[in-house]
């Protein structure tokens, strides 16, 4: 079976509550070129095959310039967005009927993989109850200590998925999960899922998730996904094994270093 079009928006809010001004925040590649994290997460989007077209939404004017700098496409939302899912939505309407599928491409993730967009868009096929999909990745030993010393130091970092035997999602946290004993934590794949900034969304249930008022958990968490479980709506999750290298995510000042060297790894100019 094809996969269903899909299009591209990337959320980007330059009042970042932990780390403002983070969508301009130069990262510096290969070649040592220092590239914006908004326009790092812009390249990692045209690598993603199969998308109908690709947006950033945000409700500032510093990041709109920025990516019309580099050739992007902009839509411009409102500052009373509370996540980016709430953004995608608003974005979505603004670009009419691009697709039935949105991929939310976090602006923050610039290492996130290009075939796993399409990789979401499949599921939501095969799982047709399903309202949205997203990926998490098994934490491979030094992405489960980053996970770990973060949280010893009080540090936000990344998230964690807790997945049925379905491939349905349990919960997410910012909290290192599933608890586990110290033989299961000193594996060299300790059974955690660490999250990845993307979401594949059917159109109506983005409409459904900027209808409903934020849940407690998702406020107490800070994690936007959470509203879908708190109304009882499916998500799919597609576990990954790990990767070639770290998809750390910018969320401190402290993970900018982290993701050069690994920019520079990979060959990213």
């Amino acid at each position: 079976m094809a996969s269903p079009a899909f299009a591209i928006i990337i959320p980007a809010r330059y009042a970042s509550t932990r780390y403002p001004g983070k969508p301009l925040v130069p990262l510096v590649g290969a070649t040592g070129e220092a590239r914006s994290l908004i326009r790092r997460s812009w390249d990692c989007a045209m690598k993603v095959p199969g998308a109908s077209g690709v947006w950033v939404a945000t409700d500032d004017e510093r990041v709109a310039r920025e990516v019309e700098g580099f050739g992007g496409q902009v839509v411009m939302t409102s500052p009373d967005c509370a996540n980016g899912t709430e953004r995608c939505a608003q974005a979505a309407a603004s670009i009419g009927d691009a697709a039935r599928i949105v991929v939310n491409l976090q602006g923050d993730a610039p290492l996130s993989p290009p075939e796993v967009p399409a990789m979401l868009v499949r599921r939501l096929t095969e799982d047709t109850q399903a309202v949205m999909a997203t990926p998490a990745v098994r934490a491979s030993r030094t992405v489960y200590e980053h996970l770990v010393a973060d949280q010893a130091a009080g540090r936000v970092g990344g998230t964690t998925a807790v997945i049925n035997r379905h491939g349905r999602a349990l919960y997410f946290s910012k909290r290192v999960l599933p608890y586990l004993p110290a033989q299961a934590a000193a594996a060299d794949l300790p059974p955690v899922h660490l999250h990845l900034g993307l979401y594949a969304y059917r159109r109506e249930a983005l409409e459904a998730y900027a209808a409903a008022e934020p849940s407690e958990l998702e406020q107490l968490e800070g994690l936007e996904q959470l509203r879908f479980l708190d109304l009882g709506l499916p998500v799919s999750v597609v576990a990954l094994d790990p990767l070639g290298w770290d998809p750390i995510e910018l969320n401190n000042p402290g993970d900018k270093p982290v993701i050069e060297a690994i920019l520079r790894e990979r060959g990213y100019s």
